[in-house]
Parts: C-alpha cells; structure tokens; sequence
C-alpha cells in the first residue's frame, strides 16, 4: 500500500529554518514526481514545490524561491523540503504528494497520494 508520511514541522521564529521530510513507503519514489503542497487557514492548497521522477527538474512557487529547496534521497525513499528564511506567511499544513508521471507539476490532480501533513508555524 502506497503511503506518504511528513514529518520535521514546528513552531520557529521569522527567520528561521525548517527541513520538512516526506517518507514513502510501499512503493519507490523513483518513479514518481513528488510535490509539496501547503494550506493556510481560510486559504486554498497551494503549491509549493516539485522534483521530477529523476530529480533532474525541480520548481518553485515565486513565494518561495530562492527559500526553499527540494531533493530527494532515493536510498532512504524520502523526499526533502528545507525552508530558510521562514516568513510568517508561511504558515500552513505542508503536504507531500505523489504523481505517477515524469515531469515536475503541481497540478494536484495528477497527485493521487497523499500525506496526513504537517504543521509549519512561523511566529515569534
């Protein structure tokens, strides 16, 4: 049975760092692209991030580029997201998402697995 995990969210300050992990089990991440996907409060899913099959591509959302970075780590079957300089914006849930294609998307309907997400809180 395919499943996602997350894990790595918390409470930090403006300005501080996070690396948020997404864990797969029963199937490899290999051979699926895999996003990071975020919802605040009253606001709609967003996408954050994504890393292709091969993690040849990867892309950002423009609210955090140059912030935040994706990779993966095949031998373990994690995916990784570490965020810097964390703004109070920010705060969401954060949920890993696979897709059985090759190309880096966020289009959460090619996204059929799902994370029970976690928590990002940046407050001081």
């Amino acid at each position: 049975q395919l499943q996602l995990v997350e894990s790595g969210g918390g409470l930090v300050q403006p300005g501080g760092s996070l690396r948020l992990s997404c864990a797969a089990s029963g199937f490899t991440l290999d051979s699926y692209t895999i996003g990071w996907f975020r919802q605040a409060p009253g606001k709609e899913r967003e996408g954050v991030s994504c890393i292709s099959s091969s993690g040849g591509s990867t892309n950002y959302a423009d609210s955090v580029k140059g912030r935040f970075t994706i990779s993966r780590d095949n031998a373990k079957n994690t995916i990784y997201l570490q965020m810097n300089s964390l703004k109070p914006e920010d705060t969401a849930v954060y949920y890993c998402a696979a897709a059985p294609i090759v190309w880096c998307t966020w289009s959460s309907a090619y996204f059929g697995s799902w994370g029970q997400g976690t928590q990002v809180t940046v407050s001081s």
